[in-house]
């Protein structure tokens, strides 16, 4: 594939989504907070904290990022736009170590294809990256990427570093120097991200695989023999192991599903929207490989690494809480699994994909053009009507420059669909430039046309303007039962300064949420409050809290 084409399909991916919006509601929003309180020197550096609670993701690393962007920024860069700079490289070395990953499992003898008979097969290196270009479309394609790849959170460090992981592991017989210091920064990256355990799981099972490889493949770097190999692996992941336990990062994360169908139909319904594409060829390549897998000894390292990372991933998926930000972790290895079912992909299941793929990403495309046109003119009526009862008081406006990306994506768009189904030269990547520039697609058309009414809904801004008309200006306001977003919104998109509730009460004003006003009446003598105002978040109902001011003032 042109080297120009995918890394400007790359950069349409990459940068929508981090660049003109604000912090949303959840782990993108409570991320910030955890680094805005480092940063100003109201946390500990070693124990992040917000208001006296630690985060649910017991990292560090990404907080440092975060509040280390905070502290050097220039003047006038906003601060949620700062700690998105280093998260924006973070997905860079996703992406790249993912097409570098796969790009080295493609060059090993046994993932080669069957030499011709009278000679005119592809080069090894011309085959790699073709794979590896496969490699790279499909993991961009999978939909459950967009979203959690564009949160400034433990989550996207997690995958880049697996990601690294992956590409050191890959690359480890042919680079002697640069893989095993990009496999440290993987392990000590993820370690620190709040992954020891699955950190300790990867580098003992790739150490595993390494000790039982096949040593007789051509072109490998001498230096790194598979015992030698095995032995560095082993090592490395006992040291990081040893030091997150000095940094006390083991915590106990397991959360096994419930016995009932509702919860394992929605784990089952997670792994296929989250995983497509690349699941259903992933699979695909299991079944084509099914010699290597049972001739009873180790596969070749192109099916036995990626397999390894996946299944590492899905099992984390099945036993913790956060099921979709464990499976993230197993994509980079999907999307190489994915690009080895390529070159068998027959033309008939290329086809369905590409039609499947058409009609989806293209009606996407068109129900945003449709709600954007509908919120600029009022026609058709109906998804005005749809937004103003689901956002009621979002006001839309133009701006010129998000249409015209959006404008250029759709012409790029049509255009390559009719390249695509024009009658050009095969290449093994083709069947997945559809789905991954229809993923691109979709994602910069939400990130730029409905960009501020996916502000309005997902970010605390409506609540916190509405807080600040009741609240005066005053430097002390106790909270109670507010949740982690709740609180950073607040505290530093409002400037409000908040302060856990004391007994005697120290602050003239209070707010509690509303959700756990039952608790909060058990533990707390409401009738020394006054109810001032009831605020509910105008797109959601279930964000909701209430201001009180104190009616008794200490000592008097």
């Amino acid at each position: 594939m042109p080297r120009l084409v995918l890394m400007l399909l790359c950069l349409a991916y990459l940068l929508p989504g981090f660049v003109g919006r604000g912090p949303w509601k959840g782990a993108d929003l409570v991320s910030y907070g955890y680094m805005a309180e480092m940063a100003h020197g109201s946390s500990s550096w070693w124990a992040p904290s917000l208001m006296g609670m630690a985060p649910e993701v017991h990292a560090l690393l990404p907080y440092w990022l975060g509040a280390w962007m905070m502290q050097i920024a220039p003047h006038g860069l906003a601060p949620d736009l700062a700690v998105r700079l280093p998260f924006i490289a973070l997905l860079a070395v996703a992406l790249s170590a993912t097409w570098y990953g796969t790009y080295y499992l493609a060059r090993s003898s046994e993932a080669q294809p069957v030499p011709f008979a009278f000679g005119g097969e592809a080069q090894t290196t011309d085959y790699a990256r073709a794979m590896a270009d496969g490699g790279l479309l499909a993991f961009m394609a999978c939909l459950g990427l967009a979203q959690l790849s564009h949160e400034s959170t433990p989550a996207l460090a997690q995958l880049s570093f697996t990601a690294l992981f992956f590409y050191a592991i890959a690359a480890l017989p042919y680079q002697a120097a640069m893989a095993p210091v990009c496999g440290l920064l993987g392990l000590l990256g993820l370690s620190l991200s709040g992954a020891p355990f699955i950190a300790l799981l990867l580098g003992l099972g790739c150490a595993l695989i390494y000790l039982f490889s096949d040593a007789s493949e051509e072109g490998l770097d001498a230096a790194v023999t598979p015992r030698r190999g095995a032995l560095g692996l082993a090592l490395l992941t006992l040291a990081m192991a040893l030091l997150s336990t000095q940094l006390h990062l083991w915590h106990w994360l397991v959360d096994l599903p419930e016995a009932s169908w509702s919860e394992w139909r929605s784990l089952a319904r997670l792994l296929l929207w989250f995983t497509w594409p690349a699941w259903p060829l992933a699979l695909w390549t299991i079944w084509r490989w099914r010699g290597q897998l049972l001739r009873g000894h180790m596969p070749g390292r192109h099916l036995a690494l990626p397999l390894w990372f996946a299944g590492v991933a899905i099992a984390a998926t099945f036993t913790t809480a956060s099921a979709d930000r464990s499976l993230l972790l197993g994509l980079p290895a999907l999307a190489a699994l994915a690009a080895f079912a390529l070159p068998t992909w027959g033309r008939s299941m290329a086809a369905l994909v590409d039609w499947f793929t058409l009609l989806f990403f293209s009606s996407c495309a068109i129900v945003i053009w449709v709600v954007w046109i509908a919120l600029q003119t009022g026609v058709p009526k109906q998804p005005a009507d749809n937004v103003a009862r689901l956002a009621p008081g979002f006001e839309h406006s133009f701006s010129a420059l998000p249409f015209l990306a959006a404008l250029g994506a759709t012409l790029a768009w049509v255009w390559l669909v009719h390249w695509r189904v024009g009658r050009h030269r095969s290449a093994i990547w083709k069947s997945l430039v559809l789905p991954a520039s229809g993923a691109a697609l979709s994602w910069l058309l939400l990130m730029t046309l409905w960009l501020p009414l996916l502000d309005f809904a997902r970010s605390y801004k409506p609540l916190v303007t509405q807080s600040l008309t009741v609240l005066p200006i005053s430097d002390c306001v106790e909270a109670l039962g507010l949740k982690r977003g709740q609180i950073a919104a607040l505290k530093f998109q409002g400037h409000i300064q908040l302060t856990p509730l004391s007994a005697p009460p120290r602050c003239e004003w209070l707010i509690v949420d509303n959700s756990g006003l039952d608790t909060i009446k058990r533990s707390v003598d409401l009738t020394a409050w006054a109810l001032q105002a009831r605020i509910k978040h105008p797109a959601d109902p279930k964000e909701d809290i209430q201001v009180y001011k104190r009616q008794i003032v200490s000592g008097n």
